[in-house]
């Protein structure tokens, strides 16, 4: 990802549509990963509409502040149509 927050949003900008795998901070030494598809990006929020067969929740939204820092890491699935990540 990017150095700055400007990038951040850049890089998820030409990355929506795509399917991702989330891992989170959840605090206290607890991780939550998730998988779901980047659908909407905001002037400082992004959202992820997640799988329903794997979670309770419908949806999610983090802070480029989040990537940044690393409380969450996002890894984009393989599309192989164009073999690129």
């Amino acid at each position: 990802m990017g150095k700055t927050l400007a990038e951040i949003k850049q890089t998820l900008d030409l990355q929506l549509g795509k399917r991702l795998t989330l891992k989170a901070n959840g605090g206290r030494r607890k991780t939550i990963e998730r998988s779901g598809v980047l659908t909407e990006t905001y002037p400082s929020v992004f959202i992820v509409e997640l799988d329903q067969a794997e979670n309770s929740l419908e949806r999610v939204s983090y802070s480029y502040t989040d990537i940044l820092t690393d409380t969450v890491q996002l890894k984009f699935f393989e599309d192989p149509a164009n073999g690129l990540a």
